[in-house]
């Protein structure tokens, strides 16, 4: 059986540069397996966005 772990991301775009500092950490959290299932954006006064990831977790002792 399948089984996974979350992670919860904010990203705040209040600077020029944020949407490359949001593509840098997802970048890096693809790199450790992890994928993005949803994001979350805020457009009102362009509060930012809330990105929702998971990757599948590894069982120790379990059969492939």
């Amino acid at each position: 059986m399948k089984t996974f772990e979350y992670d919860i991301r904010s990203f705040p775009m209040t600077r020029k540069t944020s949407l490359a500092d949001m593509q840098a950490c997802l970048n890096e959290k693809g790199a450790d397996g992890w994928e993005v299932v949803s994001i979350s954006s805020s457009e009102f006064a362009n509060v930012g966005h809330t990105v929702f990831l998971k990757r599948e977790t590894t069982i120790v002792g379990a059969a492939a």
